[in-house]
């Protein structure tokens, strides 16, 4: 007689994910959540605005990266101009405005000198941050129709921008000076140098393209992004390179995170050069790894046996086992827990 216990019938249970699936072990695990509680933090992090300082004169150089000459002769333009246009124009250097956004700060300077004549808002401040290698052109409402955003960008990016990368603050001032005037005045020169279009210019396009460019955070946070996005979308092509099976999966899904998240690091050339290197280099170290016998072994033994481990990381292909028993559907295959008892036959030819 066979025990009652044992004439039971377990439930059918279908597997129907046959793809491996690999289990990030509590290591990795902590490790990520650390990148993500750190990078919370940063975030929550009170930060340090910079002050206002107090209105002087037209020309404001706290940072002292200004001769007594150069500003004098600024003065000189500025007030001129205010006399024939009304327009007023300040310039203000800071050795840095901390972690504000230059964008943040022009408008409190701009807000708190209350630049321009009431009723018309023709102001215009020229803020430089050396230490931050940032800089900005704000413009007040009533002028933003003669001094565009575009115009603005472009006296930025050809007129000052070479001359503050040679070290020459003055110049670079001067000139953009020059150029900011003239194109209120509607000065053919002026309008020369502003409207041609720099070919390494990259924020007229929206995205920073080289790894020197100034709209990048700077290195410190560009070092601890790095360390997050590198490391996050590193560990999972690591997984991908090593994976039987799903690792091609993993290719195709980490292609647009190549492409993008980097921008924020190294600019978009430097992307661009690193995604081609993971669209080459994934396939290649892939392939290769493929023919070594450990990843042999592990695509064996997910064969055989359902399941493995690569470096600590342990894969299956299935989240539990399965069961069969007679009434039961196709799908995943197992013993139901039943016993022989010696019945049956035997033949030959």
């Amino acid at each position: 007689m066979i025990p009652a216990c044992e004439q039971r019938k377990q439930v059918p249970h279908l597997v129907r994910d046959d793809l491996p699936a690999f289990v990030i072990p509590s290591a990795a695990r902590d490790l990520l959540l650390s990148f993500a509680f750190a990078w919370a933090a940063l975030l929550a992090t009170p930060t340090h605005a910079a002050d206002v300082p107090y209105l002087s004169g037209r020309v404001v150089d706290n940072a002292e990266i200004l001769d007594p000459a150069t500003r004098t002769a600024i003065t000189a333009k500025l007030k001129a101009h205010e006399d024939r246009s009304g327009d007023q124009i300040a310039v203000l250097t800071v050795p840095t405005i901390g972690d504000d956004s230059i964008e943040a700060y022009a408008t409190r300077v701009f807000e708190s000198w209350k630049l321009g004549q009431k009723g018309k808002d023709n102001g215009v401040l020229v803020v430089v941050a050396p230490k931050d290698r940032k800089m900005r052109i704000e413009v007040g409402y009533g002028l933003e129709g003669t001094l565009t955003d575009l115009a603005a960008n472009r006296i930025i990016r050809n007129v000052m921008t070479p001359a503050f990368k040679d070290g020459d603050f003055d110049k670079g001032i001067s000139a953009g000076i020059d150029a900011i005037v003239g194109r209120l005045e509607g000065t053919a020169d002026a309008r020369s140098l502003a409207d041609v279009p720099s070919k390494s210019s990259s924020s007229s396009r929206g995205f920073p393209m080289s790894i020197d460019d100034p709209s990048l955070p700077p290195w410190p946070m560009r070092i601890l992004l790095g360390c997050f996005i590198f490391g996050v979308i590193g560990l999972f092509t690591f997984m991908g390179i090593v994976t039987p099976g799903i690792g091609w999966f993993l290719y195709f899904f980490l292609i647009p995170f190549w492409a993008m998240f980097p921008i924020m690091v190294l600019g978009v050339r430097g992307a661009l050069a690193l995604l081609a290197v993971y669209v080459v280099g994934f396939p290649v170290a892939k392939l290769a790894i493929s023919r070594t016998a450990w990843y042999e072994k592990a695509k064996s033994d997910l064969k055989t046996k359902g399941s493995t481990s690569i470096g600590g990381f342990s894969m299956s292909t299935g989240s539990s086992s399965g069961s069969w028993s007679s009434g039961g559907g196709g799908g995943g295959f197992s013993g139901g827990g039943g016993s022989s008892g010696g019945g049956g036959s035997s033949g030959s030819w």
